[in-house]
């Protein structure tokens, strides 16, 4: 019975471990600057739903969402979303492409634009409240849900759904195991 409360146990820690979401900080120490290597910083990272990107970037500066025509020529003219508070906090909250430019043309010609493709599961369910990013009074979130809250900043996100199920799965062979390890089959 001892052997059977280990393994259960050993796979409940597991399942918790790999339910983790990471916060990313664009840029790393350099932060979202015309000087950061943003194809170097990226080249390594794999992005999944629930993650989130952090971007650090100056007052003077902007980060603007866009869509992947505005993102191959710099078209900071119809955005899907602005950000100009110099600490902006982006919840990934859905699988596919998402593309982000300087405000300033010439800087995102000079290479400060950033591609992220955000891994996840395509039959998961939308998030039904997903934060909003945190920025100055000055940004636009207009494709973002809106938390119903402005003091949380909270959210139930379709990663987090995964990760639950995954972790239900778990178990459910972790007992599986240990009703066959009791019956001796």
């Amino acid at each position: 019975m001892e052997k059977v409360l280990l393994v259960y146990s050993l796979l409940f820690s597991f399942a918790i471990m790999t339910c983790s979401a990471t916060t990313y900080t664009v840029g790393d120490s350099s932060g979202w600057d015309i000087s950061t290597n943003l194809d170097t910083w990226i080249a390594d990272k794999n992005f999944k739903v629930g993650d989130a990107l952090v971007f650090q970037y100056s007052s003077s500066q902007s980060v603007e969402e866009v869509t992947k025509e505005n993102f191959d020529t710099c078209n900071t003219t119809n955005v899907l979303a602005t950000y100009g508070s110099g600490n902006t906090t982006v919840p990934l909250t859905r699988a596919g492409d998402r593309y982000y430019v300087s405000g300033n043309k010439l800087y995102c010609l000079g290479g400060m634009k950033l591609h992220v493709h955000v891994e996840g599961d395509d039959k998961s369910l939308a998030p039904t409240i997903a934060p909003k990013a945190v920025a100055g009074t000055d940004q636009n979130t207009s494709t973002l849900p809106q938390s119903p809250s402005s003091k949380k900043n909270t959210h139930f996100s379709a990663g987090a759904a995964n990760c639950a199920r995954d972790a239900i799965q778990l178990v459910y062979i972790a007992l599986v195991a240990a009703v066959y390890g009791m019956m001796k089959i």
